[in-house]
């Protein structure tokens, strides 16, 4: 995704000052879908690479970065991760920052909304969850990128433990449940799909462009 423009600050008193999004790749296609949905054209947005969700020690560094880089193109800029496994490190260059981000710990209760996300992993706590873009890309992110194409013997070490796989579907896709579908019979585990849509993506989202208006 090409660099958010322009980098400078708006004129006083335009009426949709734009907000830049620092977003994990796996959240842009419904990000840009909200976009067009709602019209948000003053929503800018700058993704980093989803396959950091294998390494989580990187993304505090690369938001680094990229708010450093930004920092003197938008008043307002808003995270859109969770914690994401990273242990509290993303909130420490928040915090410094005075930026926001995601509620929640990971993107699965970001879509599912964190009383449900409770409930289900109340519920069966050997829950594996999938979203519209792990669905999508479940062979490069975790078969390849957990080496499981090479190493299949590495399945029940990785996923013994889990006894079903939620898939938290964005959109209504029947291309998509099918993906999750392939992923759960290949994990050996029972699938269940639960429409979320977008939840705390959106009202997050929503929420900063009302307060930069």
């Amino acid at each position: 995704m090409p660099d958010a423009q322009p980098c400078r600050f708006p004129t006083p008193g335009l009426e949709n000052e734009p907000v830049l999004v620092i977003a994990c790749g796996a959240l842009s296609h419904e990000i840009e879908a909200l976009k067009a949905l709602n019209g948000w054209s003053h929503l800018h947005v700058r993704c980093l690479d989803a396959a950091l969700h294998n390494r989580p020690q990187l993304i505090p560094g690369k938001l680094t970065q990229l708010i450093a880089k930004y920092r003197d193109c938008y008043r307002r800029i808003f995270v859109a991760y969770a914690d994401c496994g990273t242990g509290g490190q993303i909130d420490s260059v928040l915090q410094a920052e005075g930026i926001q981000r995601l509620p929640g710990a990971h993107c699965y209760s970001v879509f599912a909304g964190e009383d449900t996300f409770r409930e289900l992993s109340e519920q069966e706590p050997g829950t594996f969850y999938l979203t519209d873009f792990l669905a999508r890309h479940f062979d490069r992110l975790v078969v390849q990128g957990l080496k499981l194409d090479t190493h299949p013997q590495l399945r029940d070490d990785y996923f013994g433990n889990y006894r079903r796989l939620v898939y938290l579907s964005q959109r209504l896709d029947e291309q998509t449940l099918a993906a999750a579908s392939a992923a759960a019979e290949f994990l050996g585990l029972a699938l269940e799909h639960r429409h979320s849509g977008y939840a705390d993506l959106e009202d997050s989202l929503r929420s900063q462009l009302i307060a930069a208006a």
